[in-house]
């Protein structure tokens, strides 16, 4: 174990930390820091936002910000690299899994529905981000976590061309401040 240091010699000493190999230490990045050949970026679309409630409308498609993720964490989860994009959420209905201010990555290669994983959606000019469920027939169930505020929505094949609902991709990470 190591004893840390005293800030000064007025301080008392610290109590023991254990030494822990395992921890890498964070490394500071800005626009300006060049991509690791380990890395890759991900275009993160503030304009964008997922509605976790009663939707919004897509404003614009264009940003120059970017997050950085590992190549090998992304082929872990099965996520080609130019198929990835981020985006913030809004809203209380995926609280507290995803609350009001939360980033989205998204896989848009990952479109076929596995019941009970968090998708971002298009319906109607809206984009929406719930847990969905396959029906028979075709159809789908939109749930959120905050069901009491936002019950679940019921969609046959024929409703969902309707409503025009496209599944634009599975989330595959999250992120949030508290």
């Amino acid at each position: 174990m190591r004893r840390r240091k005293p800030a000064s010699d007025n301080d008392t000493e610290l109590p023991l930390v254990p030494f822990q190999p395992d921890i890498i230490p964070i490394s500071e990045w800005d626009d300006d820091t060049p991509v690791d050949d380990d890395e890759v970026e991900i275009p993160f679309l503030r304009e964008v936002e997922l509605s976790a409630g009663s939707g919004r409308t897509v404003i614009r498609e264009s940003s120059r910000a970017k997050l950085r993720f590992g190549k090998m964490t992304l082929r872990k989860h099965s996520v080609q690299f130019d198929q990835a994009v981020c985006v913030p959420v809004h809203g209380n209905s995926m609280e507290p899994v995803l609350p009001d201010g939360s980033t989205v990555a998204i896989n848009k290669g990952a479109t076929t529905v596995i019941d009970g994983k968090i998708y971002a959606l298009a319906h109607a000019g809206q984009l929406r981000v719930k847990t969905l469920y396959r029906l028979p027939g075709g159809g789908i169930r939109l749930r959120s976590f905050n069901r009491e505020e936002h019950p679940d929505e019921e969609y046959s094949a024929e409703q969902m061309r309707d409503s025009e609902i496209v599944i634009l991709g599975r989330v595959f990470w999250s992120a949030t401040f508290h």
